[in-house]
């Protein structure tokens, strides 16, 4: 993507559940970066959005919102096992949470801004943003992680793998990977990118 005055650049930060993304992004945001969560943004979506609210529970072909808020655990159970439905609540929501992240990213100051997403790829965002990263881990690492974070089911984490592309496929189509093992030092490689982007934005 071409930067022109009024664009500043946008890194898009990707990896499956449990690869440790949203610790990155940390670091990120630490440097001076501003971090877009694409996953809470979308729940916000799902939340405040009449029309995104009465598209869901007409995808669902019941009321998901009975206490008021969208009850996530019921959406989950049903986008998980069938992906028709995960297909279609995705293109009800990604274009509104595309939409709100150019407004967003134009409010923004930094010399560049990130979108987190696990969906990066598969949802389209990466045509928004100008270069990638991946970051990976071992598969039994990201299952620890999540079942102690998340609080779900070893059945239920490899049902959202399975929904997710897969490490090597995101690795390829990536600028960066950050290996977020226990052994390997998170830190010295975001400041890698971090250098490594300011350059080409000075050069």
């Amino acid at each position: 993507m071409i930067q022109d005055g009024n664009q500043r650049m946008k890194l898009g930060v990707t990896g499956g559940i449990g690869s440790g993304k949203t610790s990155v992004c940390r670091v990120f945001n630490v440097l001076g970066i501003p971090v877009f969560s694409a996953d809470p943004e979308a729940q916000k979506i799902m939340n405040s959005d009449e029309e995104i609210r009465k598209g869901i529970n007409k995808i669902a072909g019941r009321d998901l919102y009975e206490g008021g808020n969208l009850d996530r655990g019921k959406l989950a159970s049903l986008i998980f096992s069938n992906p028709d439905i995960l297909a279609k609540v995705n293109e009800l929501v990604h274009p509104a949470v595309f939409a709100y992240f150019e407004k967003w990213t134009n409010e923004q100051t930094a010399p560049y801004s990130i979108m987190e997403a696990a969906i990066l790829f598969e949802s389209g965002a990466s045509k928004l943003v100008d270069r990638v990263v991946t970051v990976v881990a071992p598969l039994e690492e990201r299952i620890l992680r999540v079942i102690k974070g998340k609080k779900l089911s070893r059945k239920q984490i490899m049902e959202r793998i399975s929904n997710q592309m897969d490490d090597e496929s995101r690795m390829k189509l990536s600028d960066y990977v950050i290996n977020n093992s226990e052994n390997d030092m998170i830190i010295p490689a975001i400041l890698k990118i971090h250098e490594d982007i300011l350059n080409h934005l000075n050069a």
